[in-house]
């Protein structure tokens, strides 16, 4: 048994911080959490020093793109490369992420379930991912990989990779049903355009019906899968919320229709803002894409504030692929730029991203019969929230109860004595 002792812990609940705490790890889980007067450590348990410190849940990203490294067109048809190097990166990603403090990461589209396996047998260092493998989108929408010279690319016909362009009820009801066959932990679809769609593909341009959003919802519950949905605005963003969709990805344009946001409420439906996607958005990519995310950005701040106001659960996702890896926490920061309070945001790294991502029972919180994965730094992020981001700041990365990065002080060696 292990035991990590003295640490400030920010439990991931928004309950108020545990000073000088003791947490007892038997194997992959917590056994005991408390004060540590209060907790009895077993004979022969190894003790770990955490005075000073502050300890966290290990952190969650709601929406990555691990597989992704650049917005050009030949990076996301991974035709520059060797398929064999591209693989070797997007490991390199994965393990960059486990060692910024991310335990568990929701791939939004793009990272085929062998990844996860590699990480659960061991071949590659990484967080508990879960996988969502294609965007779903109509024909023309944000997952139709067509080229403006008209030529398509299907990730080199890859079985395991399927196409995730559908039509209809029916042909969405099938692909679903393909996407969980090769690994899919999460259906990811889309309802309207995006700030970094093709021209002429909006923020607020549909994609679907709402006959075909509803069998695409309706196909995922009955597979037993949670449904994440890219909608910024428009009536995309009403038609997933009214079908009963998960999480809503981006949803900016949230401020134009607030009564959404009592719906969201209602449904227990999340709210991933991604603000960092945007932030760099709004200064590098193509002139048509900085053009869309200036104007949004003013009332994706107003949709955050109505959302919390009307009692939606946030969740912090970076949609990082493209731009960086590794860099997750900067999500985190960017929600209290936007006026939530440090420990709100640090919950929607914690506790409320793990009900987002269906996996509350198991991590999110740092309590009693939850996997041990914990981050720990030298700081307060409840007075500086960038101490998350600072990686000369994390001392201590654990994730089943297995630490993946140490960089606590050597104890120094006991004296004997005769």
């Amino acid at each position: 048994m292990k035991a990590l002792l003295g640490a400030d812990l920010i439990d991931g609940t928004g309950g108020p911080v545990l000073k000088d705490s003791a947490i007892l790890i038997d194997g992959e889980r917590i056994t005991e959490v408390g004060p540590r007067a209060a907790v009895t450590l077993p004979p022969g348990t190894e003790e770990i020093d955490l005075s000073g410190l502050t300890l966290l849940p290990g952190l969650i990203d709601t929406h990555d793109h691990l597989a992704h490294k650049n917005y050009s067109l030949v990076s996301r048809w991974e035709i520059e490369e060797p398929a064999s190097l591209h693989h070797l990166k997007t490991a390199k990603a994965i393990e960059d992420s486990l060692a910024a403090g991310y335990t568990c990461i929701r791939d939004a589209g793009g990272l085929d379930a062998g990844f996860k396996l590699a990480v659960e047998e061991g071949l590659i260092k990484g967080p508990r991912l879960l996988t969502s493998v294609a965007i779903v989108s109509p024909t023309g929408g944000i997952g139709d990989r067509v080229a403006p010279s008209g030529h398509r690319n299907a990730f080199n016909n890859d079985p395991m990779h399927p196409d995730g362009v559908a039509n209809g009820p029916e042909d969405l009801r099938a692909l679903v049903r393909e996407l969980v066959r090769v690994g899919a932990d999460v259906i990811k679809f889309a309802t309207t355009g995006g700030a970094s769609s093709r021209s002429g593909h909006g923020p607020k341009d549909i994609a679907f019906g709402p006959d075909e959003v509803k069998a695409l919802v309706d196909e995922a519950r009955s597979q037993e899968k949670y449904t994440m949905c890219h909608a910024v605005g428009g009536p995309g963003l009403r038609m997933c919320i009214e079908a009963g969709v998960g999480s809503v990805e981006h949803a900016c344009y949230l401020a134009e229709d607030p009564d959404l946001a009592k719906m969201m409420a209602d449904k227990n439906t999340f709210f991933t803002p991604t603000f960092e996607v945007y932030e760099f958005h709004s200064t590098i990519s193509a002139p048509h894409i900085v053009a869309r995310t200036k104007e949004l950005m003013q009332i994706h701040q107003e949709s955050l504030h109505i959302a919390v106001s009307a009692g939606v659960k946030v969740a912090s996702g970076t949609d990082a692929g493209g731009f960086v890896h590794g860099d997750n926490a900067r999500e985190i920061e960017l929600m209290v730029e936007r006026g939530l309070s440090n420990m709100q945001a640090i919950q929607t790294a914690t506790g409320w991203a793990a009900e987002c991502v269906g996996q509350e029972k198991n991590i999110g919180t740092v309590q009693s019969g939850k996997y041990a994965d914990f981050l720990v730094v030298d700081g307060d992020p409840l007075k500086d929230i960038g101490v998350l981001r600072n990686k000369d700041r994390i001392k201590l990365v654990m994730k089943g109860g297995v630490a993946y990065v140490d960089n606590l002080p050597v104890a120094e060696p006991q004296a004997v004595s005769d």
